[in-house]
């Protein structure tokens, strides 16, 4: 696959098998040990480009938010379909 490694296939089997709670836990600690070692990807020039006009939106409209809570709930009804 191009030099891309894959996945140990008995691996993803078992991160599949867990519930979707399971799953975020599981991808939390995989992203929280991947920044703890310092190797976080360089942001492309896109993802600069969007930070910084979401940084200047935010800046000018500081009260433009939605609450966490709101967030999660809308984000874990959309994967509950």
């Amino acid at each position: 696959m191009n030099g891309v490694r894959i996945m140990n296939t008995r691996l993803l089997q078992q991160a599949r098998a867990l519930d979707i709670d399971e799953q975020i836990e599981l991808v939390e600690a995989i992203w929280d040990g991947i920044v703890s070692r310092g190797a976080v990807p360089a942001l492309t020039e896109a993802q600069g480009t969007e930070l910084d006009r979401r940084r200047v939106d935010h800046l000018a409209n500081p009260d433009d938010v939605v609450p966490w809570s709101e967030v999660k709930a809308g984000a874990l009804d959309k994967i509950r379909l």
